[in-house]
């Protein structure tokens, strides 16, 4: 049964009970409020009966001869249909009315007169009256039975009417209530049948734009198609980066299958040929004197070694990016920077290079420290600093330092090739490398991209500015902190 259905029969049945309680307790005082007052006038009429005792004191002392009905003048004789038994000659006393009718009202035997109820309804010739009973009883002897009726059957038309219009009006109240609640139970859960449809294409992976419409009250389904749209969002947002994360994973695969492939391809070529030039067969060797294949032997040992030595930096960069996307960090500590960057300055100069190496005066830096990691840091300068010599083939690179709103700014500039304005938002992305120096500048395009994430781990930024054969200035902008009390 769908949830439309069982919250009719729920609120049908609810109103069923309501209606019955109501009508129950409607007629209930009708009822008692109508007999009440018939139960009232019949007391009050009793009241206006005389019954009279004749007694028989012939023989000495008295005994009960017989009775006799007398009323006042305030009697309803009309209304109030009267008869007194007289048990001593068991005959019947009754009123002018009552014997219009040829019948009379039942009389209890003598010795459960005094039992009956005071009030009882009886019918004659098919006429409903209610009546009053009262015995009389003297010297513990009963020896008369009052009963006193009023006719009735108004009142029970009245109230089988009554019950008639509570018994209808409340089945067409039930009908109508469950055949509108149907109508608003299935316009109120339409919206989710919205909900149930949006899933829907969720699960077959149609659409993960689509939103449920809806401008109706805030209640209960209104907050829920709020959240399921919220939920659909947030999902929307994962599935995009996901994926981007899988286009940016197949292009960092299919970027460090292109840069391992030439250092490989390189040194399979120079074993091979070591292979073929001292093979023990002769046929396979070069027809070459021995100093030519020592010389020959000389430069694929080389560039066995430059490429080995390139694919291991290519496997370092790619760990620590991979240590990168998982969310590992190093751990960090107040640092002073006036020490590093002076060491990084003196180191460098020892890089290969053609440039020009000019160094700023870092004793600003005296007393200045940031937050982050020695050896992680020299890492980050370090790639500045070559890449700076790689694309300045004649110039100079400065590097200094200086201090700005509780920041320091670390400088690394050249006067080299430079880059279009274009180009500046690609460069800390993974193997990108300008297309004018690709192939042409060694280099694997992930150096920006390891510096990057080390200066976003100590909450630092990095400024550039770059123009196309002038030149590019990078800024590393990092927060200062206070040193810890050195113990």
């Amino acid at each position: 049964m769908s949830i439309r259905l069982r919250l009719t029969a729920w609120y049908t049945c609810i109103l069923a009970v309501s209606l019955i309680l109501f009508g129950s307790a409607l007629y209930a005082v009708v009822h008692y409020y109508t007999f009440s007052k018939v139960k009232d006038t019949l007391r009050e009429q009793s009241s206006q009966i005389k019954p009279n005792l004749y007694l028989d004191v012939s023989r000495g002392g008295f005994k009960f001869d017989s009775m006799g009905l007398s009323t006042s003048s305030e009697f309803y004789s009309s209304q109030v249909y009267g008869q007194l038994h007289d048990y001593i000659n068991n005959q019947n006393i009754i009123t002018d009315n009552l014997n219009k009718l040829k019948s009379t009202f039942p009389v209890p035997s003598e010795k459960n007169a005094a039992k009956v109820n005071q009030f009882e309804t009886i019918r004659l010739n098919g006429n409903p009256f209610l009546v009053y009973q009262k015995a009389y009883v003297i010297q513990d002897k009963v020896i008369g039975f009052l009963q006193l009726g009023i006719f009735i059957g108004h009142e029970e038309e009245l109230l089988r009417l009554l019950r008639s219009i509570l018994v209808i009006s409340a089945t067409i109240m039930i009908l109508m209530a469950t055949t509108f609640g149907l109508f608003l139970a299935r316009k109120s859960m339409a919206p989710i049948g919205k909900v149930i449809e949006a899933a829907d294409q969720i699960q077959n992976g149609a659409d993960l734009s689509v939103r449920i419409a809806y401008d109706g009250p805030q209640d209960e389904i209104g907050q829920l198609i709020n959240t399921v749209n919220k939920m659909l969002g947030r999902m929307e947002g994962f599935y995009k980066n996901l994926e981007e994360s899988y286009a940016t994973q197949r292009r960092f695969v299919s970027d460090a299958s292109h840069e391992l492939r030439t250092p490989l391809t390189t040194i399979r070529g120079n074993v091979d040929l070591l292979q073929k030039m001292w093979s023990k067969d002769a046929a396979e060797r070069p027809n070459l004197d021995e100093a030519t294949m020592h010389t020959m032997s000389m430069e694929a040992i080389s560039d066995i070694a430059d490429e080995s030595k390139r694919m291991s930096r290519l496997v370092s960069d790619m760990l620590s990016l991979a240590r990168a996307d998982t969310g590992r960090t190093f751990e960090k500590e107040p640092v002073p920077l006036e020490i590093l960057v002076e060491e990084v300055a003196r180191r460098a100069q020892m890089l290969p290079r053609t440039a020009e190496w000019i160094t700023g005066d870092f004793s600003v830096l005296n007393g200045i420290y940031v937050n982050g990691n020695k050896d992680y840091m020299q890492q980050m300068l370090f790639i500045f600093i070559e890449n700076a010599f790689k694309y300045t083939p004649e110039g100079q690179v400065t590097f200094d330092a200086f201090i700005y709103q509780n920041q320091v700014g670390i400088r690394i500039s050249d006067t080299g090739i430079g880059m279009d304005k274009e180009e500046v938002p690609h460069i800390f992305e993974r193997f990108y490398r300008a297309d004018q120096s690709r192939g042409v500048t060694e280099g694997i395009g992930l150096g920006l991209s390891i510096a990057k994430w080390i200066i976003d781990e100590m909450e630092g930024s990095v400024e550039v500015v770059t123009t196309r054969g002038e030149g590019t200035t990078f800024v590393i902008w990092l927060p200062i902190v206070f040193p810890t009390p050195l113990e």
